[in-house]
């Protein structure tokens, strides 16, 4: 099983999340291609109401012990509780921006170009 793959499921289950996103992000540094090094996730869970910020994160990487502990060497966390997802973006998760922004990706592959 892929280590993204892991970490979505580990946190799946220990915080049953309305919105979880594990990005790899390893490409963005240097490591050799298909490198699950780097990882950011936005968790968006119910389970967070009333802790502090650096509570969240200690509960993100106590269930992550074993992957940071392994090949994983870097984790940007991003935690939510609905509120304050909605307050920041509103009603509905964000989804991930095209790569240009600006609809040329979609272009292209409708044009063949």
């Amino acid at each position: 099983m892929m280590i993204k793959d892991r970490i979505e499921e580990k946190l799946a289950v220990v915080f049953d999340p309305a919105h979880l996103e594990v990005v790899n992000e390893s490409g963005n540094h240097n490591v050799p291609d298909g490198s699950e090094t780097h990882f950011k996730v936005v968790i968006v869970s119910g389970k967070f109401e009333g802790e502090r910020l650096i509570n969240r994160h200690r509960r993100v990487n106590e269930t992550l012990a074993d992957e940071l502990a392994g090949g994983v060497h870097a984790l940007a966390i991003h935690t939510y509780t609905a509120a304050d997802w909605q307050k920041r973006f509103g009603n509905a998760p964000m989804s991930p921006p095209c790569r240009r922004g600006d609809g040329a990706q979609r272009a292209q592959r409708d044009t063949g170009g």
